[in-house]
């Protein structure tokens, strides 16, 4: 391995670098989602394991009018969600929304320009009357900018659970960051996935077909491709592990042989011993208390909440903290 790059070319080529040079080993999942890695994810939603957006969409379908009704105000509000992707359950309140002629903005934010510049189109087409403004970039630097909607309510919305791919410190991180950018009026409308039995889990992150293992492995190849990397994904086994005591639940790729790889454009050789792993993912699960434990840290306080018919995932109504 050579010495540490003195200028990396893009946030990618450092993360990368850093990832593959630590012990043990890891990689950011967000660089996951490349155009491959958007479809590959679309299709984990319609997988019958991942039983996450089924769950989030029965509590969207039968709970609109009262969450809308929480959301609307006099004067309007401006509905901005993080994490977009292609849109799919927020219609459900977006339709509603526009049926009962709420005022407002909807603003989706996501990492990806080509999931947003599909959601704009399908909206155009799908529910014309919604006035949209896509924002491409990452939550914190796009937060950043929120703050600077204070004309009227702002409604932040983050469906699906992202706040799982976050470690309890960083998942307090970016509620603290949120809620800098919200006034008293604001609301947080945020999805959580509940603990539940640990096979459902495991099944969700592990399925036969193998898409969840071609999503992991996309970060391989997207490597391959935009650093000049050599690495033979056949080599290594997609691993996923539960623990029921703190709700965690983590991605791995697992050498399954003792090998080099090589890393061309950040000028690295990478070693693997057979059996070392590389975390790609972690997917946390909660429940009311670390909820309201989360909430409290970050100055926030639960408002409300809705459930699924079975309980296995939550959307959580927060506001600021008096």
């Amino acid at each position: 391995m050579k010495t540490t790059p003195t200028t990396f070319q893009s946030a990618f080529e450092e993360d990368v670098y850093k990832g593959l040079t630590s012990f043990p080993k890891y990689l950011l999942s967000k660089y996951i989602y490349d155009k491959k890695g958007d479809k590959l994810f679309q299709q984990i939603m319609e997988m019958p394991e991942y039983y996450l957006t089924n769950c989030e969409l029965n509590i969207l379908e039968h709970h609109k009018a009262a969450i809308a009704e929480i959301f609307n105000k006099e004067g309007g509000f401006d509905l901005i969600e993080l994490g977009a992707g292609d849109g799919k359950k927020t219609k459900i309140l977006l339709q509603h929304l526009v049926a009962k002629k709420y005022d407002f903005n909807y603003l989706p934010i996501d990492i990806s320009q080509h999931v947003l510049e599909e959601l704009r189109d399908s909206l155009r087409n799908e529910i014309p009357e919604v006035k949209v403004k896509i924002q491409q970039g990452t939550y914190f630097k796009t937060l950043e900018n929120l703050a600077d909607y204070n004309n009227r309510r702002k409604v932040i919305l983050v469906l699906g659970s992202n706040i799982g791919n976050l470690l309890h410190e960083n998942a307090i991180n970016f509620l603290r960051n949120i809620q800098k950018a919200m006034n008293f009026e604001d609301r947080l409308f945020m999805g959580f996935d509940q603990k539940k039995d640990p096979q459902k889990i495991l099944d969700a992150y592990n399925d036969k077909t193998g898409i969840t293992e071609a999503f992991n492995k996309n970060l391989l190849a997207r490597i391959n491709r935009e650093l000049d990397a050599n690495f033979n994904l056949d080599n290594f086994k997609h691993w996923e592990t539960y623990n029921p005591e703190t709700g965690t639940a983590k991605s791995y790729l697992v050498s399954r042989v003792k090998q080099k790889v090589a890393i061309k454009k950040l000028e690295l050789e990478v070693c693997f011993d057979a059996w070392e792993s590389i975390h790609t993912e972690i997917s946390q699960k909660y429940d009311d208390a670390v909820v309201a434990w989360l909430a409290k840290e970050a100055g926030l306080e639960i408002q409300s909440s809705f459930q699924d018919q079975d309980n296995w995932f939550k959307n959580y109504i927060f506001r600021k903290k008096h």
